[in-house]
């Protein structure tokens, strides 16, 4: 056999191909001249083959519909960028192909340490993760756990398929693993992670679910830790968080009677777009961490009940991926982190227009990532053992931080609000916003809405709750005449379709929820997404006939009491309380107590 030129391709742009089946970063594909079959290091397959993804040691095959479209289309594309929404727009092909001979097992092994180099072999392909895991959100620890070894299956069930190609650079790509790897002994299973499955094997039915707290007490039990510390985890001593739901209980109702609530209208209008109930799923990262189908169940879900989801750029599936999952018709919304490199984002937007997004909402609130230690101390448990044995200094107060303004820009200002307006037809929405003040400069630079949100309390400690900002809010923008002018929403801290109401009576449009989604997500997939759906609705639908209300565009200020809103006090919440997980101080090697 005589051997053809190796070639280098980016998956990100053939995955754009029906015949192409590859989550792979990168793939390598040799043209044999004699039998004009394409074929990768480790396997044959014939023009038409699909590849298998969950092949470890595969590179990714790839239908090839003839020599001419491997040597005209072939390229190299990467943005240094964590998400793995990122478009393969106005992508030109390279006229350079670039020859790899692979990596050999032997040579994999000599590089295990920080000193020699920290090689890691993902799908079949080997990369130097040495610079990179110092910016690595998931810390240090965990790479240099599977240096010199395949990390494979570690790295699928968290990441989208082609995040490796659009954020490592392409001069860290070794090429693909030669030879075959021992295979390695399973890690011992823990009594606390046989337990844990046990529980997720005995979870209640779904028709035991009645309130959002019943699906978070199931994820509690159910999820693996690190997937609960970052979904349920929030800034420094969590105050904000708490007080994102109690400024809830300080509201009360004032209900009219004698009023016919035979039937009662749940359904609304926001961005322009018909939605069935007011409420939306807010966008959230990684939501494949608690549930293997993660955006795409939850886009299924919203769908089947008409409520409207908005999914993020940090998503754990690609834009396609998520839009795809989508019924006809179906409306999302798309969470904009706004790029240094503001080619992405405004290629980003593009792709809004391509796939009929009804909102694009750019969040402001995160120039840095937030103190969240209940995430640092999960993530990081064990990192001192490791990071002793390769001898470097357990150091962790910037990797995230780090990590987080490499693909977030830190300069943004109300300028990029308005260069942004003008690429787009689409709503632009600002989230994000927490003072009464930056609602009316939203409103002056012609923004359509604004979410007032802290970020579900990951962000700044002691933020107010969205619900206390709203409720200054809206008389100040009718003082400036504003209140016509933009819709304004919130999210954080609701448990209750009677939650939704006071924001409602308070002005909002709309109002979000994030990780109660996650947590109906992770424990029951799209099923439970579509019952948390219907569980607000029925609530909704019962607390507007117990108030006197037969639309949503009925309820105003006059159906509240807000007095005691400002005092800060706390309720005794029992069912929040029993869910809610404090933090807790570090724990001794030698302690055995849980």
């Amino acid at each position: 056999m005589k051997p053809g030129l190796s070639i280098r391709f980016s998956s990100s742009f053939f995955r754009r191909y029906k015949n192409c089946n590859t989550g792979k970063s990168t793939i390598f594909l040799t043209y044999d001249l004699n039998e004009k079959r394409v074929f990768s290091t480790h396997k044959v397959f014939a023009k038409g083959d699909r590849g298998n993804v969950g092949n470890t040691r595969s590179i990714g095959l790839l239908s090839v519909v003839g020599i001419g479209l491997i040597f005209g289309l072939s390229y190299i594309y990467s943005v240094k960028a964590l998400s793995p929404i990122l478009l393969d727009v106005d992508v030109k092909p390279s006229k350079k192909f670039e020859v790899s001979k692979g990596v050999s097992v032997e040579e994999l092994k000599k590089h295990t340490t920080v000193d020699d180099g920290v090689w890691v072999v993902i799908g079949g392909n080997v990369y130097d993760l040495t610079e990179f895991m110092n910016i690595h959100p998931g810390g240090k620890a965990i790479i240099l756990k599977y240096a010199g070894r395949d990390a494979t299956k570690i790295f699928t069930p968290i990441h989208a398929p082609d995040i490796i190609d659009k954020f490592l650079p392409h001069d860290k790509h070794l090429g693909p693993l030669i030879g075959q790897l021992d295979m390695e002994d399973e890690e011992e299973i823990s009594p606390e992670e046989i337990e844990r499955l046990q529980r997720v094997e005995n979870m209640p039915p779904i028709t035991q679910i009645f309130n959002v707290s019943d699906f978070e007490y199931i994820a509690k039990k159910t999820l693996a830790p690190n997937a609960w510390a970052y979904y349920s985890s929030a800034a420094d001593d969590e105050v904000t968080l708490r007080e994102n739901h109690y400024a809830f209980h300080r509201v009360f109702f004032n209900p009219r009677v004698l009023v016919d609530v035979t039937e009662v209208d749940t359904s609304t209008t926001m961005l322009g777009s018909k939605t069935s109930v007011p409420f939306y799923c807010s966008a959230t990262a990684l939501a494949r961490l608690g549930h293997e189908e993660g955006e795409k169940g939850i886009a299924r879900g919203c769908g089947r009940q008409g409520v409207i989801q908005m999914f993020s750029t940090l998503a754990s599936y690609s834009f396609d991926d998520i839009t795809d999952a989508a019924e006809p018709g179906q409306v999302q919304w798309f969470q904009l982190y706004v790029n240094p490199d503001r080619s992405i984002s405004y290629n980003l937007i593009e792709k809004c227009k391509l796939k009929n997004i009804k909102g694009i909402f750019v969040t402001v609130d995160a120039p840095v990532l937030g103190n969240r230690e209940k995430d640092k101390r999960m993530k990081y448990i064990d990192d001192a053992d490791i990071m002793e044995a390769q001898k470097e200094k357990v150091d962790r107060s910037q990797g995230a931080a780090k990590a987080l303004t490499s693909f977030i820009d830190t300069s943004l200002t109300w300028k990029d609000i308005g260069d942004f307006k003008k690429q787009t037809n689409i709503p632009i929405v600002i989230k994000g916003i927490q003072t009464p003040e930056d609602v009316i400069l939203a409103a002056k630079h012609g923004v359509d809405a604004v979410v007032i949100s802290n970020h579900g309390g990951r962000q700044l400690e002691f933020a107010r709750s969205p619900l206390e900002v709203l409720h200054d809010t809206m008389p100040i923008l009718k003082a400036h005449g504003l209140h016509d002018k933009i819709e304004i929403y919130i999210d954080g801290g609701v448990r209750r379709g009677t939650d939704i109401i006071k924001a409602l009576c308070l002005g909002a449009k709309g109002v979000g929820l994030g990780r109660a989604f996650l947590y109906a997500n992770s424990t029951y997939g799209e099923d439970g997404v579509a019952r948390l759906c219907q569980i607000l609705r029925a609530e909704i639908q019962t607390g507007m006939r117990l108030l006197g209300v037969q639309k949503i565009s009925e309820l105003g200020p006059e159906f509240i009491d807000t007095r005691n809103l400002a005092a800060r006090t706390t309720t005794n919440d029992e069912l929040y309380n029993s869910v809610y997980v404090p933090l807790a101080p570090p724990r001794f090697r030698n302690d055995d107590d849980n």
